[in-house]
């Protein structure tokens, strides 16, 4: 038979390794948490850019649609404020092309064919503006396009800036 005192000692070593066990789980699951929300917190970033890249490519795209169209112009540009927003009739070879900026979306509308194309959503401000600088008439475009999320710090201002190549 085994003394009392070596059949306790066991019974403490065992009860030892059994807390000793409840603490690793603790820490484990805390570490887990920490990490869990740590890949969270990167996933929604990560999510946050590829839209930022999405609406900054759109943005690039319809500047370089508005570039070529203002340089293709055969006449006089002329620029409408309206009730609902911005008019800007560029007039082509045989064709009138209308920007048009109304409820935060900007449209290209073809006026002889009824085409009309959205070119941005979510878009904050646009305005299109003529200035002579010299004996050039130039035309620039400033555009800002609307956070996704309230966190951003920086927002999406573009200029964009064009002459047309028949004055």
């Amino acid at each position: 038979m085994k003394p009392a005192q070596t059949i306790s000692r066991q019974r403490r070593q065992a009860g030892i390794l059994l807390t000793e066990c409840l603490v690793y789980i603790a820490v484990f699951a805390i570490l887990l948490g920490i990490g869990t929300a740590a890949f969270y917190f990167c996933w929604d970033h990560t999510r946050s850019v590829i839209y930022a890249t999405e609406d900054i490519a759109a943005a690039l795209r319809a500047g370089e649609q508005w570039r070529a169209d203002v340089r293709a112009a055969t006449g006089k540009i002329s620029t409408e404020t309206t009730a609902g927003g911005e008019l800007v009739r560029i007039p082509a070879a045989d064709k009138e092309i209308v920007y048009r900026f109304e409820s935060g979306e900007l449209h290209r509308d073809i006026a002889t064919t009824s085409q009309s194309r959205l070119l941005l959503s979510k878009v904050k401000t646009s305005q299109m503006t003529g200035e002579a600088r010299g004996p050039v008439h130039a035309w620039r475009w400033e555009l800002q396009l609307t956070e996704r999320r309230k966190e951003t710090q920086l927002p999406l201002l573009f200029t964009f800036a064009a002459v047309p190549l028949k004055p």
